[in-house]
């Protein structure tokens, strides 16, 4: 995940654990659950690896698509956020 919209993922990972939230606005009578913590920006984001202007979304899919390759993993859910504030989010699927 993109850092610059952390705090949204973070907001709605909390809401997904919440059976209100899920119940008022999801329309569902269970909670969506919970995210293993140990499965999110596994090899970090965009501060961790140095900003790269108008690439970080080119970083994100590349490492993903070598993690994906080089582990039994089959799926990735990755998001990068775009100009003036909207974001983008992904699944990447391996072929093999």
């Amino acid at each position: 995940m993109h850092e610059a919209f952390a705090a949204q993922v973070l907001c709605t990972l909390k809401a997904w654990k919440d059976p209100t939230y899920c119940k008022d606005v999801l329309g569902r009578d269970a909670v969506l659950g919970e995210i293993d913590p140990a499965k999110i920006n596994v090899k970090g984001s965009s501060l961790a690896y140095g900003h790269p202007f108008a690439a970080t979304g080119a970083r994100i899919l590349g490492v993903t698509a070598k993690l994906l390759s080089e582990q039994a993993n089959k799926r990735a859910l990755i998001s990068v956020c775009t100009a003036g504030g909207m974001g983008v989010a992904a699944l990447v699927e391996s072929a093999a």
